[in-house]
């Protein structure tokens, strides 16, 4: 460890944490048995920005060396909301832990802090290298955390991301479109089938437009689930 940062290795992993705020993780997937000439690795690099106290900004680069043709087929908007939910899943902890920081103090962290496992080496290592270089915490002169906000404003995912992002704001319009046309397509053929007078359509024809009219209602549910990923808190 030193002031350019620190690196660690495991047997199929390593990172390396490059001030102020880079930190690259190479994997490498087991091979097994098999015979690779070039082994599988996966990169991620997480840029974490902070911007004011208690608000930072995190980019995420991710890559592989195998199966590219995938990113070709998979849009990148499925890829933010697996990662989106990830993220929202700790930021309430980290609102406070960082609060409870500031009230013990950043030099005391490991009083509030549980790092028991191995997977926490990388926590410690950081912690020291701040407490080392930067005393601690990043200097905001006398800037204080804000109040707890909403839970709307601090699970965003909406304002923060999807609406700066070209790959989910599109896919969010496109999603919305698509659900209500479906569920139009629905109540369209249940209104074809209520009307036909008997023996006006065949049964065959009545049961096809039944089936489709589940169909398209259950399929515009299925987008629900996507479409919900990127609305607003406040709109659920």
């Amino acid at each position: 460890m030193h002031i350019n940062g620190f690196t660690t290795n495991e047997p199929y992993e390593q990172s390396k944490f490059v001030p102020p705020c880079h930190h690259i993780l190479v994997s490498r997937i087991p091979e097994g048995r098999s015979a690779r000439k070039q082994p599988r690795l996966v990169f991620l690099i997480f840029i974490c920005i902070p911007v004011s106290p208690g608000n930072s900004r995190m980019i995420i680069l991710t890559g592989r060396n195998f199966a590219l043709w995938i990113d070709q087929v998979v849009p990148r908007w499925i890829y933010h909301i697996g990662q989106n939910l990830i993220i929202c899943s700790d930021m309430y902890l980290l609102h406070i832990e960082e609060k409870k920081l500031m009230e013990t103090g950043f030099s005391n962290w490991l009083k509030v802090c549980f790092v028991p496992t191995k997977s926490d080496a990388k926590v410690v290592a950081f912690r020291k290298w701040l407490k080392k270089y930067s005393g601690g915490q990043v200097d905001w002169g006398n800037g204080l955390l804000p109040p707890t906000p909403p839970r709307e404003q601090l699970m965003d995912r909406y304002w923060s991301h999807v609406v700066n992002c070209s790959s989910c704001n599109g896919a969010y319009k496109g999603l919305n479109a698509l659900k209500v046309a479906l569920q139009v397509f629905s109540v369209a053929a249940v209104a074809m089938v209520a009307a036909a007078k008997q023996g006006k359509i065949s049964v065959a024809a009545r049961n096809t437009l039944a089936v489709a009219a589940v169909l398209w209602f259950v399929a515009s549910k299925w987008l629900s689930y996507f479409y919900l990923q990127m609305l607003p808190l406040s709109c659920l």
